[in-house]
């Protein structure tokens, strides 16, 4: 009998902190306007650092250190622009579009369960429209701090968030799709 009191209590408290985790972090988004951070993105071993802008909904601008790499979503079209190459991808067909809405996240995070991982990280996988994306929040801030997809490639893509600002004020040509070359 004490034995199932405890399992009783301890799974209350499991699924407490759980719902509460949740909520810290649905109440973060509904608050974030934009993000700016610099990032580490990992695609299949070759790594790129950045800075990037999110404004929610949809729109996102990163800047690349190499090969003045830029990508741009103007909420509708994601472009990706190098020195020696462009390419333009309607949204809706990348994970982008799902990453990038909160309102879908906030839906999706209500419904799943998370996971923790090193008492630092909360994880959500994601499974949507062929897509699979682990969305990642710190466990103190409740911040998104990154996630892993597989690209339009099947390339395995991690990215990690770090010097996070959060409701910058930020300027609105720079989601505006860059010329082609």
């Amino acid at each position: 009998m004490i034995l199932r009191l405890f399992i009783i209590f301890f799974s209350f408290f499991i699924l407490n902190a759980n719902a509460n985790n949740k909520e810290k972090i649905v109440t973060n988004l509904k608050n974030t306007s934009n993000l700016s951070f610099k990032f580490e993105q990992n695609i299949n071993g070759e790594i790129e650092n950045g800075y990037c802008i999110i404004e929610y909904p949809k729109k996102m601008h990163c800047s690349y250190k190499k090969n003045n790499k830029v990508l741009v979503s103007n909420g509708k079209s994601l472009v990706i622009k190098t020195l020696s190459s462009y390419y333009r991808y309607p949204l809706e067909k990348t994970p982008l579009n799902l990453i990038l809405d909160k309102n879908f996240l906030i839906d999706k995070i209500y419904k799943l369960n998370e996971k923790i991982i090193d008492q630092s990280y909360i994880n959500y996988t994601i499974t949507e429209n062929d897509n699979e994306i682990d969305i990642f929040f710190d466990l103190k801030t409740f911040n998104l701090i990154g996630w892993q997809t597989k690209d339009i490639y099947q390339n395995t893509a991690v990215t990690l968030l770090h010097s996070i600002l959060v409701n910058q004020e930020i300027k609105k040509q720079l989601f505006k799709l860059p010329a082609q070359n």
